[in-house]
């Protein structure tokens, strides 16, 4: 049992063929990424990592107009749990939302459906919080970048795999999009990776999305209610390979 979501650490095709239950916890991290999110789009948005960074050096700040939020258009890829509390709150501050998942329902009429690459075209923002798979793999690829407006952000919440990291720092580096904000990074740990997060226009924190006290006590909780349910010899609910689990006694 892993007191986490993420269980790609952990092998699962050979605990399934000792027949062995894996199982993990539930995501309790939502309202904790989703804030961070909000706060990543006010920071790209109006500059304050870099006004800050600036007075810290005792230097005066660039004076820059900044974007605001209600009338621009925010585009979601993937719409899992993060998403769907994420997304109404961006409705709600006026944004235009755009998701894409060609695999999810949208019944929220605030919200548009569109393919990636239109959404990519279209949008002011692009967050990523598409599930992390083999399909996801390098998603956000160069042909992607290229699709974004030069002056747009792109933050990244879900995993560093889906994102091509040269691709993401040369599109970066060439201006070809504005920013990035990120959470995540290709490492083990998932930390943003150090020549990405030293670039002047990324802001980037240390994999701390769901490393609240009430998250932090939501999945620890879950987890104890997981084998609770082992106990009392029931399925529970975060079981990953139930239909291989045999070894019960």
């Amino acid at each position: 049992m892993r007191s986490a979501i993420d269980i790609r650490n952990i092998d699962v095709a050979a605990a399934s063929k000792a027949g062995v239950l894996v199982t993990h916890a539930e995501a309790g991290f939502v309202k904790s990424v989703v804030e961070l999110t909000l706060g990543f789009l006010v920071d790209l948005s109006r500059g304050v990592t870099r006004a800050a960074t600036a007075y810290h050096q005792g230097e005066r700040p660039e004076i820059k107009v900044g974007r605001q939020l209600a009338g621009s258009t925010v585009g979601i890829i993937g719409y899992g749990r993060i998403s769907r509390d994420l997304a109404p709150l961006l409705a709600t501050l006026g944004m235009t939302v755009l998701v894409s998942d060609p695999y999810a329902q949208i019944d929220d009429r605030r919200l548009v459906k569109l393919p990636m690459d239109e959404l990519l075209a279209k949008s002011d923002y692009v967050i990523c919080l598409a599930i992390a798979n083999e399909e996801t793999e390098n998603l956000l690829n160069a042909a992607a970048f290229a699709r974004m407006k030069p002056d747009a952000f792109f933050i990244n919440m879900s995993r560093g795999n889906l994102v091509d990291e040269a691709a993401l720092a040369a599109a970066l580096a060439e201006g070809r999009i504005a920013g990035a904000a990120m959470d995540v990074g290709r490492a083990p740990d998932q930390m943003p990776t150090p020549e990405l997060a030293r670039l002047p226009n990324v802001i980037a924190t240390p994999h701390i999305g769901g490393l609240t006290p009430p998250a932090s006590e939501s999945q620890a909780f879950d987890t104890v209610r997981q084998v609770e349910a082992l106990v009392k010899g029931e399925v529970p609910p975060g079981a990953a390979n139930l239909a291989d689990w045999t070894r019960r006694g």
